[in-house]
């Protein structure tokens, strides 16, 4: 080939490489800006495991409001509710790798990724709505995030599931010996296992997409989760007792693939951190708002409410700390010393 001939080669590429060039949209965090110059656009998806009635689901239209509000436009966030995108533990393994981009999960799921979430799962940690918010939007809940970012997940804020009670369709419980001999569904969190392994029940993993036919066909005799999840799953029509244990309480993450974060503008990563935060407050204060009416459904569809000895529960989890203790006993004394 002749010097020429290469020459003109190179030339020819050039000239498709700089057209190729201006045809690209320039994202925003550029240095660019001129007249004329189209700003970067970004679609985002986000899966959550309720339906969309749930307050999961509204807090995330609020977000979605928001997060096209403070970015133009420039971003717009489609929901998927009841694990659309696949189950809770895949879309988290989906941001890990890169191939999801959103999700609103729990720490007990989290925690089969990093052992840093699960302190927040341990029974009775929190005393209550307000020590738990103290915990996860100070320090505490950062110093956990920053773990979290290390395997490839970046936490916007901390969401809330609710403090959780057990349910069943066997006998009313009211105190830790009732549930001696209960199989007892528990997701997949070595945390929930050993409480309720503690507690005498036959403690069962099942992922929650499957939890109602288990329920229903008598694989399980019970589970636990907040209110909201017995009224919008339909719990009720295949269980007859509700314990107010408040054993767990659950924070809900709402985690962005680390990896994609990093990609963003920087503009763009901050109006996605102010909407969580602002969209968090809305959907926390949802959870509180309709806990009472959830309690209301529960009983007039025929189930049983039942006041529990929360402190004869506390006292019978208490191995469940001393096998954590080497694990996350200074992280625990800290969350403790918060609650006041």
């Amino acid at each position: 080939m002749s010097r020429r001939t290469i020459l003109s080669l190179l030339l020819v590429a050039i000239l498709v490489f700089t057209a190729l060039a201006a045809g690209c949209s320039r994202p925003s965090g550029g240095d660019g800006g001129g007249e004329g110059v189209e700003e970067e656009t970004y679609v985002f998806k986000v899966g959550h495991n309720n339906p969309p009635d749930h307050y999961y689901h509204l807090g995330l239209e609020r977000f979605a409001e928001l997060v096209a509000e403070k970015t133009d436009g420039r971003v717009e966030i489609q929901i998927f509710p009841a694990d659309q995108l696949g189950g809770q533990r895949q879309e988290v393994e989906g941001l890990i790798l890169g191939t999801h981009d959103m999700v609103l999960t729990s720490t007990m799921v989290i925690s089969n990724f990093s052992d840093a979430a699960g302190v927040f799962d341990l029974p009775f940690i929190f005393s209550d709505r307000d020590h738990a918010y103290r915990v996860l939007d100070g320090e505490i809940g950062d110093e956990v995030a920053a773990e979290l970012e290390k395997v490839g997940l970046k936490v916007l804020a901390y969401w809330e599931n609710g403090f959780r009670h057990i349910t069943n369709s066997v006998r009313p419980i009211e105190k830790p010996e009732d549930l001696v001999g209960l199989k007892i569904r528990v997701p997949e969190s070595q945390v929930y296992i050993d409480t309720f392994t503690t507690l005498g029940a036959a403690a069962t993993p099942i992922a929650f997409d499957e939890l109602f036919s288990s329920l229903q066909l008598g694989v399980v005799d019970g589970q636990e989760n907040p209110a909201g999840h017995v009224i919008h799953n339909a719990f009720y029509e295949v269980q007859d007792y509700i314990s107010l244990t408040g054993h767990f309480y659950t924070a809900e993450p709402l985690l962005i693939s680390a990896k994609l974060f990093a990609s963003l503008p920087a503009d763009i990563q901050q109006a996605m951190v102010e909407a969580a935060e602002e969209a968090r407050d809305y959907e926390r204060q949802l959870s509180i708002d309709n806990e009472a009416e959830y309690l209301e459904q529960i009983a007039e569809h025929g189930m049983t409410i039942t006041e529990v000895d929360v402190a004869a529960f506390q006292e019978a989890v208490q191995p469940v700390y001393e096998k954590y203790s080497d694990k996350y006993g200074p992280m625990i004394e800290r969350i403790r010393a918060m609650d006041n």
